[in-house]
């Protein structure tokens, strides 16, 4: 029986650290960040739709994309934006797709699809059920700005950006509570894999 999790969470919520006990559990995990930066390599039909929307200027001396300039071209302008998003995101999800599918002709039953903005992107159908790593606010506030060397106000507006963990946690089938050690969470995660039948 093959298995497709979703794997989501808030910023500094340690969903990268729960990722990384799958991958040393023998899981595969497809993860949606590393599949953003390889579709907007040199050479991927993507970076060259992108050159084609917004000039030359979004490119590096080197042909890679220079995402400062890229930024600076869609931070406040929302159609631009969606512009962007309308080449990123087929191009990611296809690119995720793809490795999904490699993973399950390689003999692999279950595979973990990590998707920060899982909710937020309306990717719940490419998957069969949901995780969500949580902390309270309070808890992901004192990680980021540790984490980032951020200010409380530029912690708080990254994490107002994105859906609050306590709506995601309604939304999931499980929640991994990540306040505590990793052990603790290490032990959410072996019972939930036992309680869901699931096999690497």
């Amino acid at each position: 029986m093959k298995s497709i999790i979703g794997l989501t969470g808030g910023i500094a919520s340690g969903k990268s650290t729960v990722s990384k006990l799958l991958i040393e559990k023998g899981f595969s995990v497809v993860d949606a960040d590393a599949a953003a930066r390889k579709a907007v390599e040199p050479g991927e039909p993507a970076l060259d739709k992108i050159v084609e929307v917004f000039g030359q200027v979004i490119l590096n001396p080197d042909g890679t994309l220079n995402r400062t300039a890229l930024g600076d071209i869609i931070f406040n302008d929302e159609a631009r934006r969606k512009e962007l998003n309308g080449i990123v995101h087929p191009a990611v999800r296809s690119r995720m797709l793809a490795e999904k599918d490699q993973a399950f002709e390689q003999g692999k039953h279950t595979v973990f699809m990590d998707i920060p903005l899982l909710y937020e992107s309306n990717l719940t159908w490419m998957v069969d059920k949901t995780i969500v790593v949580y902390v309270d606010r309070e808890t992901q506030l004192i990680r980021l700005m540790k984490r980032n060397e951020l200010t409380e106000e530029e912690a708080a507006a990254r994490i107002e950006s994105q859906m609050p963990l306590d709506k995601k946690k309604e939304l999931a089938q499980a929640v991994l509570d990540n306040r505590g050690t990793i052990e603790e969470t290490l032990a959410q995660l072996d019972e939930l894999i036992v309680q869901w039948n699931l096999m690497p």
